[in-house]
């Protein structure tokens, strides 16, 4: 899952892809590069000037009708908390909502419904969007997020949602300190025993940096590092800056686990 935000602050590209054109051609890129999914963001997560739906709706409407036009095939995402937002971009041609806040706009799971999408369901550590954990503390963070994740999914089950268009997220730094979220990686094996099939979103985290003392450019190895460990203990999606170098990191993990033959081998053969 590829990440292009068109928004003009972004903590990793610092606004590269908010012009149109820069975006569409990040979207080439990662479909070159191997991404399956492409999820779109018009609003940055952390604290910042406040956006509202129209400006939302502004960066990112119509964005989503020229991806579909330019990758008929490219599962499109678009990362959203407000069913407003994901009612137009469903609209447009939408796969996936990406709600990144756990449910805070619970119409939005009816628009999935509505519309025939998916949806990320994360676990949030119940706060409102954009707002950073303040001395939080979880009793066990991966029987809370289990617990918030299957919830969330079964409602949107109930609402009409295909169970196989649904996916839960740990949500990484999202209401969370870094040793939550490495615990949460960890016991990634528990949510995957929920059967509900598990996205991660690690890429240049906090976390990363934290473990690693490196600022944001600077933790490449590290969130590959996390991926790898993440996709051998069972997670399915992976939310991404750095495409190519995640899905060869990917690659080789699949090919450690048995998953996928060489499709070269020459190695002691000649």
């Amino acid at each position: 899952m590829a990440i292009v935000n068109r928004t003009p602050d972004s903590f990793f590209d610092r606004g590269a892809t908010y012009g149109e054109a820069a975006a569409l051609d990040a979207v080439d890129t990662a479909v070159d590069g191997g991404a399956g999914i492409i999820d779109i963001g018009g609003v940055k997560a952390a604290p910042g000037e406040e956006i509202d739906a129209a400006e939302e709706l502004r960066r990112i409407g119509g964005f989503v009708s020229a991806v579909r036009a330019r990758h008929p095939d490219i599962v499109i995402s678009v990362d959203t908390w407000r069913a407003e937002v994901g009612r137009v971009v469903a609209s447009e041609g939408a796969d996936l909502l990406n709600d990144a806040w756990g449910g805070v706009d619970p119409e939005l799971a009816e628009v999935a419904a509505e519309f025939g999408t998916g949806l990320v369901c994360t676990h949030a550590g119940h706060l409102p969007p954009r707002t950073r954990p303040h001395r939080i503390a979880y009793d066990d963070v991966v029987a809370d997020i289990a617990a918030t994740t299957t919830g969330l999914a079964e409602r949107a089950v109930s609402l009409g949602v295909r169970p196989d268009a649904v996916l839960i997220d740990p949500g990484h730094d999202f209401g969370k300190n870094s040793r939550h979220s490495l615990e949460s990686t960890r016991r990634l094996p528990e949510l995957v025993a929920t059967g509900w099939p598990v996205l991660v979103a690690m890429s240049n985290k906090d976390f990363v940096g934290e473990v690693l003392d490196a600022p944001v450019d600077q933790r490449l190895e590290g969130t590959l590092a996390a991926t790898a460990v993440a996709a051998w203990l069972g997670a399915r999606v992976f939310r991404a800056h750095q495409v190519i170098a995640t899905w060869r990191t990917l690659r080789m993990v699949s090919a450690l686990r048995g998953d996928v033959d060489l499709r070269i081998a020459r190695r002691g053969v000649a």
